[in-house]
Formats: structure tokens, sequence, C-alpha cells
């Protein structure tokens, strides 16, 4: 069964909006995003930075694997979409080989590797395609409610910071922006209020699941609960929605 859209934030007239860089196999965690959305935008015309846009850790018997894409012609300011992947090495077969042997134990390792292969079906060229490949098909084998898929290239909004992605939001009529916890470092909440957008946070509810290896772990890539779950994965997509004074709050606590 589909899982159902977010209740609590629930109204016929809200539009949430997620804007959010492009990951490589994401955790669940994005994909509950995805799932909150009624619209996802692809936010890969921005700078590139060291972090989950390339990579992604896979649990194995000798413990965490990150899996990493290789890019080439590397030079500082590229933003994500223009990261070109290296294809000099096979670099998905070596992938492959790691998922396969890390979870060649699990009930639902065929549809996991056949989720992958579909991807892997296609030579990307750059890292941004590649991202918005892995996060479509993830959301299809979860079966989730689709949002509408957007690239912010193409919404037509310039500027940078919080008034891009407030002006993002609401070029696409969108009363809810909702962010992941990184947002609480630099987000300008009121100019979202002053346009009538509430800012609402991720609360995380991710898993668990039945994992080999050592204790659960919720951050490794999403294909774990495929592979573990099969149809039932979307039934460990369980996060909610903080307002974002809530969540500066708790932020704030935890921090004290």
């Amino acid at each position: 069964m589909s899982p159902a859209r977010h209740t609590p934030d629930a109204h016929p007239a809200r539009r949430t909006v997620v804007v959010s860089q492009s990951m490589y196999f994401p955790w669940c965690g994005l994909l509950d995003q995805v799932r909150l959305a009624d619209v996802f935008v692809h936010y890969d015309d921005v700078q590139y930075a060291r972090g989950f846009f390339s990579r992604v850790q896979a649990k194995t018997e000798h413990g965490i694997k990150w899996l990493s894409v290789p890019l080439r012609d590397q030079h500082r300011g590229q933003t994500i979409d223009e990261c070109r992947i290296d294809h000099a090495t096979d670099w998905r077969r070596k992938h492959r080989d790691v998922l396969r042997q890390a979870y060649r134990s699990a009930p639902f390792v065929a549809e996991m590797l056949a989720v992958v292969d579909g991807v892997f079906a296609a030579e990307h060229e750059s890292l941004g395609a590649l991202g918005r490949a892995t996060i479509r098909a993830l959301a299809a084998a979860f079966a989730l409610p689709e949002p509408e898929f957007l690239h912010a290239a193409d919404v037509g909004v310039g500027g940078s910071s919080s008034h891009r992605l407030r002006d993002i939001t609401a070029a696409l009529g969108g009363t809810v922006y909702l962010t992941g916890h990184g947002a609480l470092n630099y987000l300008d909440h009121s100019i979202f209020e002053d346009r009538g957008i509430e800012v609402r946070y991720m609360d995380y509810a991710v898993g668990p699941w039945p994992q080999d290896h050592g204790e659960f772990t919720p951050f490794v890539t999403a294909l774990d609960a495929l592979a573990r779950l099969g149809q039932a994965a979307a039934t460990a997509l369980r996060s909610s929605t903080l307002h974002w004074s809530d969540a500066l709050e708790r932020h704030r606590r935890l921090s004290a």
C-alpha cells in the first residue's frame, strides 16, 4: 500500500514546496521530503560541496562502505550540474558489486539491484543528472505519491540564499516551504512570512527495519530499506514536520 501524505499539515489550500540538492541514491530522510512535497525542486544549479551529493553509505559485513561517484575536471565554484562524471573506470560495476555482496542475503536484493540497473543503464554525464535519476527511481520503487519534480534552473528565479528559496516557493504557488535541519543555520524565516509562506522543518523518523552487520542506522542509502522490505519499504518513512519556531527552540535546547 502506498503511504498517505502527511496528514497533520494537510489542508486543501496548502501547497508544500521542497527545494533540495540532488543526492546519489540518498538516505530515506530525503525520500520522506519527496513524500511530503507537492513540488520537489532539484536545486542543482548551486555550488557543489563535498558531501552526500556524490557519495552514499552502504552497510557491509566489513562496516560502512562509501560508494563515491568519480568526478573529472573539477574546479572551484562548479555547480552540481557542472560536475562531470569520470567514466574512465567502470565505477558503476564496482558500486553494483558492493551492493550485491552487501545485500546478498536480503529477501529483496533482486528488486533493489533492478532499481540500480535501471539508473546505471544510462551513462549520465553530470552529477546533477545522476542524482535526479536516483531520487526519482527510488521514489518510484517506494511507490510514493509523486510530487511535481522540477529543476531549479527551469523555474526562472535568480538570486541566492534565503531570497531565492522564498522566490522559488512563491513562483510555484507554495504556501509551505519545507526544509531540512541544516537551514536553521542560515534561513531568514521572516522574509518567507512576509510573503505569507510558512516555513517548516523535517522532524525525521526513519525506520527501523531489519539490518545485518550490527546496530541499525538510518543514514545508509535507501537501497538498504528496499533490499530488506521490498514493496513495504515506504513503511520506513514516518517523518513529520515542525514549524520553524519549534524547530529552532528544539535546536537551542539540544545545543545548550
